[in-house]
């Protein structure tokens, strides 16, 4: 799994956060240049699913469900056998001192997780894919991605794991709380660099080919009040037939994203729609919302491991070879109590990312009232990316970071308060709509 490493040291510092970070990207509606004429075109009908959708979305819940309970079964087993003490002891052994224990430590867990993971990684990123027409990508370009997004993992994991370990052997009442003040500049940090330097890793970030498209954009942007966005095309065809666009970065890396998939197949006007959408991130503080209600969830995380591991290290220690919070044995552990608590906490994170997704869609209709096109470019998620429109209640609760493309489809054809003289929820937010120069 890409990142994996990175993942396994920053779930139990502020795994939430990257909950938000996942959900950022989006296929969604956005804006056009100027306000556009009311729509006179026909509602857009919820498309039905092709039976290779059906397949799809079916095999993808039983593979999630394989995936979660795998998640929860690998850290159990390394801690529970007492696997997890004796990476401590070799560690201990390699590297002397304290802070290369864990260093070692933490790249002994990494490698052990990884090879162990790789046939589930192996068949969820790479075959299924292709078994379903949605990779293009081939083997070599999979196995560079998953070995930079793994080195990338041990490098920053070895840069941040020893900042809770040092906090719970210096104040173990208290680290808990320590270590969320810590995490949120960090949380900040990785907000601001990942679309700088950590996304173009893995693809190549260039300039918008067409320009007249590139124009309309920067121009929706001025009228969004967005002065100084980057609009950048990513050649995501050598990974990947699906289509995709998103919002990233916070003040100066602030970006709209466009994958080239995407741009082959939308109109301008859909492509308008999508972008708008993104705007309505940047302009709604959608990254600052997301990082505040992540730390919130971490703050009550990182107290609920608090509260249990001493429990647990009490009735496991003799069997684990884990006796103390602050040996960096007890890793696993905190990494299954966390993720317990952030599945069981899913649905109400999933629902706050819907809530966002859904007030972006209604920014890019009121800014362009482009309502055919935002109909049009979500069926086409659904043709293209075999999405399935409207999924069931566990879905949409455990697995849905944005509203069902079927519900999508339907605020596209009703939501229109302009035709009614009515005024839009966010036109105070718009600018005049002349554009600046280029």
């Amino acid at each position: 799994m890409r990142l994996a490493a990175l993942s396994l040291v920053l779930v139990p510092i502020f795994f939430l956060a990257t909950a938000h970070a996942a959900t950022t990207p989006t296929q969604a509606p956005a804006a056009g240049t100027q306000m556009a004429a009311p729509q006179a075109e026909a509602p857009v009908p919820i498309p039905t699913p092709s039976p290779e959708s059906v397949r799809y979305y079916e095999s993808g819940n039983v593979l999630w469900v394989i995936s979660t309970l795998w998640g929860f079964l690998l850290p159990a087993v390394i801690f529970f056998t007492g696997l997890s003490a004796k990476m401590r002891d070799w560690s201990r052994r390699i590297g002397k001192n304290w802070f290369f224990t864990l260093v070692m430590y933490f790249v002994c867990f990494t490698l052990v997780t990884t090879l162990l993971s790789l046939p589930l990684d192996y068949y969820i990123g790479f075959v299924r894919p292709h078994d379903y027409g949605l990779s293009s990508q081939l083997i070599g370009k999979w196995i560079q991605d998953e070995v930079i997004g793994t080195v990338l993992g041990l490098v920053v994991g070895a840069l941040l794991l020893w900042i809770p370990y040092l906090l719970l052997k210096k104040s173990p009442k208290r680290w808990w709380f320590y270590t969320w003040l810590v995490s949120l500049p960090i949380i900040v940090f990785f907000a601001l660099v990942e679309p700088i330097w950590v996304e173009p890793l893995f693809n190549h970030f260039g300039s918008m080919q067409d320009k007249a498209l590139e124009t309309q954009i920067l121009d929706l942007a001025h009228r969004a009040g967005i002065e100084g966005a980057n609009v950048y095309e990513v050649n995501k065809s050598v990974d990947t037939n699906e289509l995709n666009a998103y919002a990233t970065g916070i003040g100066g890396t602030k970006r709209i994203v466009l994958w080239d998939t995407i741009i082959k197949q939308f109109t301008p006007d859909e492509l308008l729609m999508v972008t708008g959408h993104e705007m309505g991130h940047y302009v709604l503080n959608h990254v600052w919302k997301g990082i505040f209600f992540a730390s919130l969830f971490l703050l009550a995380g990182l107290y609920l491991v608090h509260r249990t591991a001493g429990w647990i290290l009490r009735r496991f220690g003799q069997r684990t070879g884990v006796t103390a919070l602050d040996d960096v044995a007890s890793l696993p552990m905190l990494i299954l109590v966390v993720g317990l608590f952030a599945f069981i906490t899913q649905p109400a994170q999933m629902a706050f990312s819907r809530h966002l997704e859904h007030e972006a869609d209604r920014f890019g209709l009121e800014i362009t009232h482009l309502n055919h096109a935002c109909g049009t470019a979500f069926t086409k998620f659904v043709q293209h990316d075999l999405s399935y429109p409207t999924p069931g209640l566990l879905y949409k609760l455990w697995r849905s970071s944005h509203p069902p493309l079927g519900e999508r489809i339907e605020f596209c054809n009703s939501y229109h308060p302009w035709t009614e003289g009515k005024p839009g929820e966010y036109e105070q937010y718009f600018q005049p709509t002349v554009p600046p120069a280029h």
